[in-house]
């Protein structure tokens, strides 16, 4: 005795299955460009306020380390490293998260295949 065949993805006996000839007008060639048109990049929604956040913090840490070097380097007043160092700390603090969202900003618009907006935080309400 044969043990019967079964269609693994659906479970159903062999027997069962109906088959169909394919039509004698068919080649057996795909057509690019209608599948190209069925797999367009979906329109992903852009978290507009995420790199509105991004941006604002690149900013500020980006003034905050150049104010922290200049104080440091005595160039703007000489209050010397006491006051110099933590406003360095802050600066690279908000510096790194603005442009790390940024860059996975910059990666997913352009399409950098690993990246998408769904990685930037949520800034809903």
């Amino acid at each position: 005795m044969v043990p019967s065949r079964t269609n693994v993805a659906a479970g159903i006996p062999s027997s069962k299955v109906k088959y169909s000839k394919l039509s004698s007008t068919d080649s057996g060639h795909i057509h690019l460009r209608t599948h190209i048109l069925k797999f367009k990049r979906s329109s992903t929604k852009i978290p507009y306020k995420a790199i509105a956040c991004a941006t604002a913090q690149f900013l500020i840490g980006t003034f905050l380390v150049i104010v922290g070097c200049l104080l440091l380097a005595g160039h703007i007043s000489k209050v010397g490293a006491n006051r110099a160092v933590p406003v360095l700390i802050v600066g690279i603090l908000v510096f790194l998260p603005g442009f790390y969202h940024l860059l996975i900003a910059y990666r997913a618009h352009r399409g950098c295949q690993g990246y998408s907006f769904s990685d930037l935080p949520t800034c809903d309400d």
